[in-house]
């Protein structure tokens, strides 16, 4: 339960549960980098210009790009997830979007680090920005509604 609200009807825990993915992510990025960067004689100074770990394998390099997508369109999920809080608009359908849009993330992440298949890779990302979009409508619509 978070404020009263079932996990499953609340826009806040897929929140949380964004938060976590991208710290694991964040894990996987430097459990991978470190030890590429040692092999491959890059000192920590050297990494100060990102182009200097463009030597890196690109699984590595995968993870590392995958972290920062996770700090890029998320922050619009973040503030749309507090605004649909904070303006009383959770439901069913906004908790389900919200879960879906991490699904869609956590999937986008695993297919970037794993496969890379960059078709695949944009579907999931496109079908994500879908979810967020058709989200955000509908709070326009309900806050329009007055």
């Amino acid at each position: 339960m978070i404020q009263g609200k079932p996990l499953l009807e609340s826009v806040l825990a897929p929140v949380l549960a964004l938060i976590v993915w991208s710290l694991v992510m964040w894990l996987w990025m430097y459990i991978t980098r470190i030890p590429a960067m040692s092999k491959a004689g890059i000192k920590p100074q050297d990494a100060r210009f990102p182009g200097s770990l463009s030597k890196l394998p690109d699984g590595v390099r995968a993870a590392a790009d995958n972290y920062n997508h996770l700090m890029e369109q998320p922050t619009i999920f973040y503030a749309l997830a507090f605004l649909t809080y904070l303006l009383g608009l959770q439901s069913p359908l906004t908790a389900g979007l919200a879960w879906l849009y991490v699904g869609l993330r956590v999937v986008h992440s695993l297919v970037q680090v794993t496969v890379n298949i960059v078709p695949v890779r944009f579907l999931v990302f496109s079908l994500s920005t879908i979810v967020l979009a058709t989200w955000t409508i509908g709070v326009v619509l309900d806050v329009a509604k007055g």
